[in-house]
């Protein structure tokens, strides 16, 4: 009886561990993991299909690793291994918070590298697309595919007006108990406000072993360094081979989406897609669509 007992836990271990290295946990229940590199504990998670080079998600504003959209990144794991992860001094990160964006991209070099991958597909939002063009400049070869959704060239129109809009929503946010992002992320009418309530309570879905809150600090520093990067040159996009998939809104208020039409433009090899009757947040509110388009992109 004692054997048999003993037989049974070591075949639900066997399942547990054969079920982590398959991928069958979803974003709701996958563990969070610590990584050491820069001289920070970055936290991250990570699950799917694992193979040679994975997908890294770059987060937006304030964004900790409970803000990442359960259904995009579930549909990557089951063809992509994606992993997502706390900025410095962001979540359960260590540090402090980045003063500005290169220095946010050097700290996701070192994490990748930390990580043991050489090369890496990138899917990024909003602020992780103007970390990830800034990741391009420093190590070019560290990216092999990349998907910039809802954001815009350095020193792209409106892209430091950021600041007012955001502490203008948030402030908006407190008086109609609602979280800012149902004002930032989504356009005001009947199809945007529906969209907004599902994307937040998709957000929800994770119960236990959620991340640590993001301090107030966090805000105002990345908001500083959002504007010093509006306001800073343009830099010379068009040397990138890379092949690059540019997504937004039609309607994009925090990243205004003229931006996304420029930012395709001075890459040498992409393709843009803008969907309608949304803003900010569109791949959030057309995510079905958005991953028609981007798990091809991602696995071809």
């Amino acid at each position: 009886m004692k054997n048999t007992f003993f037989l049974a836990i070591l075949i639900i271990l066997k399942m547990t561990a054969t079920n982590a290295q398959s991928g069958t946990y979803s974003y709701v229940t996958v563990p969070t993991k610590f990584v050491e590199a820069n001289g920070i504990k970055f936290a991250y998670r990570s699950y799917g299909k694992e193979g040679d080079i994975p997908v890294i998600y770059f987060n937006h504003l304030t964004a900790n690793l409970d803000n990442c959209d359960p259904r995009i990144m579930d549909a990557i794991a089951a063809k992509r291994q994606i992993i997502s992860f706390d900025y410095r001094g962001v979540g359960a990160t260590t540090g402090d918070q980045g003063t500005s964006i290169p220095d946010m991209a050097k700290d996701a070099i070192a994490f990748i590298h930390a990580l043991g991958y050489k090369q890496v597909d990138i899917v990024a939002f909003s602020m992780g697309g103007f970390i990830t063009q800034e990741l391009l400049l420093i190590e070019p070869t560290l990216a092999r595919k990349i998907v910039l959704a809802g954001t815009g060239p350095r020193g792209g129109k409106g892209v430091s007006d950021v600041v007012g809009l955001t502490y203008k929503d948030i402030f908006k946010g407190l008086f109609t108990f609602r979280d800012p992002k149902f004002y930032l992320f989504f356009t005001q009418n009947k199809v945007g406000k529906v969209a907004a309530r599902d994307f937040l309570k998709r957000l929800k879905e994770r119960t236990e072993n959620r991340d640590k809150k993001v301090k107030l600090s966090v805000l105002k520093k990345q908001l500083k360094a959002i504007k010093n990067w509006g306001n800073d040159k343009p830099a010379d996009l068009s040397v990138f081979k890379h092949p690059v998939l540019v997504v937004n809104g039609d309607n994009d208020r925090m990243v205004p989406t003229p931006n996304s039409y420029d930012l395709a433009n001075r890459f040498t090899n992409s393709e843009i897609v803008i969907y309608p009757n949304s803003g900010h947040g569109g791949i959030f509110q057309y995510h079905e669509e958005f991953l028609k388009k981007a798990l091809p992109f991602l696995t071809k």
